[in-house]
């Protein structure tokens, strides 16, 4: 590879080193966005053999790309679309990522469709999973997971005995992939780093170079010490999802593309309060409500509603969260209520605008385009398709390059992690009988990091005390939140208790009560010092606290406005429109 085995660290010396070499000479393509599709770009422009940066104004996926329903599906609702050719693309993608780029982070869930008619539903439901399926060979490949089954109500309560009896007469049941969205974009990027691209979060993007009319890089900000650079590059691709619009005008473009922000809101339940062997998906009378097996839990949603508000901080309402409630609990035999809602995280989605006033209509196709020489921009798509995103956006930088650029062969590279997983998964009881953990937790590890697992058994080998779990959040070990530090990019307690790790949404404190104890542990590999430390947990409590109060709110405006009551722990500055 490129750089080297062991480049895949992202550490602090890593964005140091990805910054100076940014500075120090021409690129070929600089990517604004660090998430999916983003580093989708870097990747597919890396192993196409072009000297690749990346900047992200904040943490990776820290965006859309980590508050998703965090499933990888060809979208059923779009065949009553009749848009049987992204259903298609999406499901080859399904195949690809859960066999070859990412078996470690991608994998089957089951999921029950109640019928609530007696006759013509389930010969019209079944028709279009039997057509879900049939697409899912087109490519090719096996589907990589189960095909459908049709079942009885009796069948049906038997997997999920939490059903209400009088809410179906029978049901479906189909099989879909599900993926810890943040993960995999910062394994995707360390993938890029492997293969020698220069990476750098907490650096934003203040305004662009211009030689005449053509764009020849981006100044940046770091905001870890507040210095600005500049990166010069022969194109730049724009990959900042609901922020487009945005630096089209910074850019001083004519709109070629217009992208109209949806919230969606997704609810955590511990995975006692509802008692069933697979997912769930119901219709409502705007699109579909999943309730999703997520470990020990249980995630709900989503919902689809216009948001012109803040694009950094999307809140959630009560209203949101009602509407949540009221649906699943239509067929639930013992209903959800607040008491039960551990976490709640609410995301925005990129959807291209369209004559339609109801976001549930609007595109999820993407779309590519050059507002002006030097400058490619990318929107819209869905989290499923990065890769076919990241392919059309290269094609377009390639077009613009004075030279020939070898087609995308993303769809042959694993992921990191990816290589020799089966074969350590097979193995993992002799990987717990050798390292001293319970086989749970070896399997627990294996599904986040993959063959990376050495590298955190390592730090264990080092310091015994990083195989103890967190005390308040024992699905996660010590070992986790340092290795989130040295390997994977995070620079704050925020990064780690939200995205590295998820214990912001999956405990019922929120991440609180193991705050202190983080902060500690992060404190050696990022050089802090106790002030700093106070800071961060200061930060991180404030947040939890304002996006609770958020949550009480009636309207999105007053959600909206409590919410960004919390400070940032790096400010972010807003870019010069000069």
């Amino acid at each position: 590879m490129a750089s080297g085995i062991g480049a895949a660290r992202l550490g602090p010396a890593e964005r140091a080193a990805a910054l100076e070499r940014m500075a120090a000479r021409e690129l070929d393509v600089v990517v604004v966005g660090g998430g999916v599709v983003g580093a989708g770009v870097a990747l597919d422009a890396v192993t196409r053999g072009l000297d690749t940066g990346l900047v992200e104004a904040r943490d990776f996926a820290s965006g859309t790309s980590s508050r998703s329903s965090k499933l990888i599906h060809g979208g059923l609702r779009y065949l009553e679309q009749l848009n049987f050719e992204l259903v298609r693309e999406a499901l080859q993608e399904r195949s690809l990522l859960l066999q070859r780029i990412a078996p470690h982070l991608v994998r089957p869930v089951p999921f029950l469709f109640p019928l609530t008619h007696h006759l013509w539903e389930r010969p019209y439901v079944g028709a279009g999973v039997a057509l879900y399926d049939m697409l899912g060979f087109a490519s090719g490949l096996t589907r990589g997971v189960p095909g459908h089954r049709h079942l009885s109500r009796s069948r049906a309560l038997r997997l999920a005995p939490a059903l209400k009896k009088s809410a179906f007469t029978g049901a479906v049941q189909y099989w879909d992939a599900q993926v810890d969205d943040a993960r995999y974009v910062m394994m995707m990027l360390r993938t890029a780093a492997e293969y020698g691209a220069h990476v750098a979060p907490r650096t934003q993007v203040v305004g662009f170079l211009r030689e005449g009319e053509r764009v020849t890089g981006v100044r940046v900000r770091d905001l870890e010490s507040g210095a600005e650079q500049e990166i010069r590059a022969q194109q730049v691709v724009n990959a900042t999802g609901v922020w487009t619009d945005d630096i089209q005008e910074l850019v001083g473009g004519r709109g070629q593309i217009h992208v109209r922000a949806s919230k969606g809101i997704h609810l955590v339940v511990p995975r006692d309060r509802i008692h069933s062997l697979t997912g769930i998906i119901l219709r409502t009378e705007k699109s579909v409500l999943f309730v999703i097996p997520w470990g020990r839990h249980w995630i709900v949603g989503t919902t689809d509603t216009h948001w012109t508000l803040d694009k950094s901080h999307p809140a959630a309402s009560r209203a949101d969260i009602d509407y949540l409630l009221d649906h699943v609990n239509a067929v639930l035999s013992t209903p959800l209520t607040r008491d039960d809602v551990e976490g709640v995280y609410a995301g925005l989605r990129p959807l291209l605008w369209g004559e339609s006033d109801e976001t549930s209509k609007l595109s999820r196709e993407h779309v590519v385009a050059h507002p002006v020489p030097g400058l490619v921009m990318i929107a819209g798509g869905k989290y499923t398709t990065y890769r076919v995103m990241a392919r059309d956006a290269v094609d377009a930088v390639a077009h613009g390059l004075d030279q020939r650029v070898p087609p995308s062969c993303t769809d042959r590279v694993p992921l990191v992690g990816a290589e020799g997983y089966q074969a350590l998964w097979n193995s993992r009881h002799r990987l717990a009988h050798s390292s001293g953990l319970h086989v749970a937790r070896i399997e627990h590890l294996l599904q986040r990091y993959g063959s990376l697992i050495d590298e955190v058994l390592e730090l264990i080998e080092q310091d015994p005390s990083l195989a103890r779990p967190l005390n308040g959040a024992d699905d996660y070990l010590r070992a986790e939140i340092v290795y989130a530090a040295t390997h994977e990019g995070a620079r704050h307690l925020n990064d780690v208790l939200t995205r590295r790790t998820r214990i912001s949404i999956e405990t019922f404190h929120r991440g609180q009560a193991v705050a202190q104890e983080a902060a500690e542990l992060l404190a050696g590999p990022l050089g802090w010092n106790d002030e700093q430390v106070k800071r961060e947990v200061e930060y991180f409590t404030k947040r939890v606290e304002a996006e609770r109060r958020s949550q009480e709110q009636d309207s999105d405006q007053e959600a909206d406005a409590i919410r960004l009551g919390a400070p940032e722990i790096v400010p972010v500055v807003v870019p010069d429109r000069a």
